[in-house]
C-alpha cells in the first residue's frame, strides 16, 4: 500500500538541494509526483507530493528530518486523496498594478467573503516597462460553487481594483 506525503522544504539556496531531496525520496522507494519550488530572498522553498510504500514512511520521515543538518528543513504530512467536488467552477485572476502594501490582503478578503478557494497563487515584483517603479503582479487559480454570483464577485473586485489602482481580470 502506498502513502502520500506532502513535504514542505526550506533552506539557504545552494546547488544540489533538489538532488539531495530526490535521492532521499528515491532511497525509500518514493515517487516524486508534483512540486512547486522557488528561490525567494536567498532561500530555497518548495512544496511537493511524494508517494512511498507504507513500510517506508517512518524511515523516510526520519531521514528527511535529518536533512536539517545539511541546511534543509523538511516537514512531512500524511495526506489522503482529496475528495472530488463536482459542483465547482474554476477561473483565473490576473492582477497588475503599482506595488503597495495591502493588495493581497484586500483581494484575499474579498475572495474569502464569497467562499472562493485560492488553489494556486503566484506573485512577483517587476520593473515597469516605462518607468523604474515596481509593479506588483499576481495570477491565481480559483474555484467556487457553480451557483456563486460571479457578477457580484467581479463588481467587488472592480471596486477594490479602483481603490488600489490596479487592473484585475477574471477569466473562465
Amino acid at each position: 500500500m502506498k502513502t502520500s506525503l506532502v513535504l514542505t522544504v526550506i533552506g539557504p539556496d545552494k546547488p544540489g538541494l533538489v538532488e539531495l531531496l530526490s535521492q532521499t525520496i528515491a532511497a525509500h522507494q518514493g515517487n516524486w509526483l508534483e512540486s512547486g519550488m522557488s528561490r525567494l530572498a536567498g532561500k530555497f522553498a518548495g512544496i511537493l507530493i511524494t508517494e512511498v510504500p507504507e513500510g517506508q514512511v517512518e524511515a523516510l520521515t526520519a531521514e528527511l528530518t535529518a536533512l536539517q543538518e545539511k541546511g534543509l528543513k523538511v516537514v512531512a504530512e500524511r495526506t489522503s486523496e482529496p475528495e472530488v467536488v463536482s459542483d465547482q467552477q474554476r477561473f483565473t485572476l490576473e492582477l497588475v498594478g503599482h506595488d503597495k502594501p495591502g493588495i493581497v490582503r484586500e483581494i484575499s478578503q474579498a475572495l474569502a467573503e464569497r467562499k472562493v478557494n485560492v488553489e494556486r497563487l503566484n506573485t512577483e515584483l517587476v520593473s515597469g516597462s516605462m518607468s523604474a517603479e515596481l509593479l506588483f503582479k499576481a495570477d491565481a487559480d480559483l474555484s467556487v460553487a457553480t451557483n456563486a454570483d460571479l457578477d457580484e464577485l467581479q463588481g467587488a473586485l472592480e471596486d477594490i481594483a479602483s481603490d488600489l489602482m490596479v487592473d484585475i481580470i477574471l477569466k473562465n
